[in-house]
């Protein structure tokens, strides 16, 4: 269906690509993946026409559809949600705005001539909208919507009242209601909570199209693609099979190459000295000459592209008392809506509980109460002896002075830190190079988080509350993050719609469901088997 044939593409000094090649065939799933600023919203630009390949051809079967959800949203306002998603679902959106338009013509007095011409094109019309199925668009609109975790009362208010984030969702639905010949999806995930990553996921299993996905989420690229194409060093090389599959074959390629390379540079050394022991003697010259000539002819083994993976090892914080945080009797409302109506709750040193619930159910009123960025109504929130907690939401990352560059913020923060060190947390948290220097104004928020997680985990607190930490981080990052609290020390209480992430660092569940918070004793993996199900609300 689609071909990238030996294409070259390079942004201003930036060379992209240079002689890469990839299919995307009928009914396949793949996950495009490396590192960021690599190309992958490029290929997603090229298949689509927005960008041309400087060299090589993109060629992209006649008659097919495709639809493509980038990060990239449009204005929206002046329609309902599920209008705006409707008006976006392709062809058969055009067409039942023409048949608006046909049935407004034939009820005109002053078109009575045209009248036969009309009612025919309005016969043709409506075939092709009854083949598309346009009859059933609505109820296929409310049921992606109400998928991507919409409201029933949200669904026919004003579009233009949503956040970003919730327009995000409404592109998204847009582009899987025009059911294309190819998806193309560039990060989809970004903005939803796990609910809907979970309905996602089912969505495009099931879905017969073409796929070509990003996906920060490790969990959801694993289950979904059977093959992967990896951006590298302006390359692009397909495996076939699933996103562990590939982390394997990738991790073996690595290692042939470089003991591939390790053997030719030992011989070679072996020829050089020989030549440089008897180039002076004229009784060696003819083997000599021989192996100069051997030398010039050798293929050359390219070196080993290093991954740059940096660990840092974090400090333990400072013991706590046994009680971290006691919430009791906690009322907290917004308007009408009870958000938690005397909730008890006890966290003791060790613990690390991830909140869980549907949209609304007060996650993140719960963790601002915890680390006193919101007071209750009534009840007791108190933290124990010794407990210092370090908290990150989505907000903090404004926090932080757009004149500052990212090691000042680092040094104004740890002035006792040496700068080797803070470079190693630099690295560690995917800022490397000149990207040390960048100041807070022109960072991504991904790199913002990255940040923030960085000077907090530099001198970690005994008490971690966390809402969406691996939101933007890319999946080396969460990787690394992962890894760091797996062996952090202390107590935790966090929001998280990755399902890895959930898997690595819980031990403790906290459902907040409308009968009232229902804790486990287990973590994720344990919820997940004793209610047989992901998330709340996903049967």
């Amino acid at each position: 269906m689609i071909r990238l044939d030996q294409v070259g593409k390079q942004h201003g000094a930036r060379i992209l690509f240079l002689d890469a090649s990839m299919s995307v065939f009928r009914g396949e799933k793949i996950g495009l993946v490396g590192p960021n600023g690599a190309g992958k919203t490029t290929v997603f630009r090229m298949i689509t026409g927005e960008e041309a390949p400087d060299v090589g051809q993109v060629i992209v079967e006649r008659n097919i559809t495709i639809g493509y959800f980038s990060q990239d949203v449009g204005e929206m306002s002046g329609r309902s949600v599920v209008a705006e998603t409707m008006a976006g679902a392709g062809e058969v959106s055009d067409v039942a705005r023409e048949m608006k338009q046909l049935e407004t013509a034939m009820e005109d007095p002053a078109r009575a001539d045209e009248l036969d011409r009309i009612v025919a094109r309005f016969g043709d019309v409506q075939a092709r909208f009854d083949e598309l199925g346009g009859y059933a668009l609505e109820s296929r609109a409310r049921e992606i919507l109400a998928g991507l975790s919409f409201a029933p009362e949200a669904v026919d208010d004003d579009v233009g009242k949503l956040s970003g984030g919730w327009k995000m969702r409404v592109a998204l639905a847009r582009i899987l209601l025009m059911r294309p010949d190819v998806l193309l999806l560039d990060e989809p995930t970004n903005h939803l909570d796990i609910e809907s990553i979970v309905w996602l996921e089912r969505f495009l299993k099931d879905f017969e199209g073409a796929l070509v996905m990003t996906s920060h989420d490790r969990e959801l690229l694993e289950r979904v693609v059977t093959k992967i194409v990896e951006i590298d060093g302006g390359e692009l090389t397909t495996y076939s099979g699933t996103y562990s599959f590939y982390e394997k074959q990738r991790t073996l390629a690595e290692a042939q190459h470089e003991a591939q390379f390790a053997r030719q540079q030992a011989m070679l050394a072996k020829e050089q000295a020989f030549i440089d022991r008897f180039k002076a003697r004229a009784s060696h010259a003819a083997q000599v000459q021989s192996r100069v000539k051997k030398l010039e002819k050798i293929e050359r083994v390219e070196p080993p592209r290093r991954r740059k993976v940096i660990a840092f090892d974090f400090p333990k914080p400072q013991r706590s008392g046994d009680d971290v945080a006691k919430l009791s009797a906690v009322t907290k409302r917004y308007g009408a809506k009870a958000v938690h109506d005397g909730l008890d709750m006890l966290v003791r040193r060790g613990e690390r509980w991830c909140v869980m619930g549907v949209n609304g159910a007060g996650k993140s009123t719960l963790l601002k109460m915890v680390a006193a960025e919101t007071r209750p109504d009534s009840g007791e929130v108190t933290l124990g002896a010794s407990v210092k907690l370090g908290y990150f939401a989505q907000h903090t990352m404004e926090l932080l002075d757009p004149s500052e560059t990212v090691i000042q913020t680092l040094e104004r923060a740890f002035p006792r830190a040496s700068l080797g060190s803070l470079r190693t947390l630099c690295g560690a948290f995917g800022f490397s190079g000149d990207d040390i220097d960048k100041p807070c104004r022109v960072l991504s928020g991904g790199e913002k988080a990255r940040l923030v997680l960085a000077r907090m985990l530099f001198d970690p607190p005994n008490f971690l509350v966390l809402d969406e930490p691996t939101n933007h981080l890319d999946l080396g990052t969460k990787a690394m993050l992962l890894e760091a609290l797996s062996d952090y020390d202390g107590t935790m209480l966090f929001v998280s719609h990755d399902r890895q992430f959930l898997t690595g660092v819980s031990n403790r569940v906290l459902e907040l469901t409308p009968q009232g918070p229902r804790p486990y004793g287990g973590g994720y993996t344990e919820y997940v088997t004793l209610t047989g199900h992901e998330a709340p609300g996903v049967d």
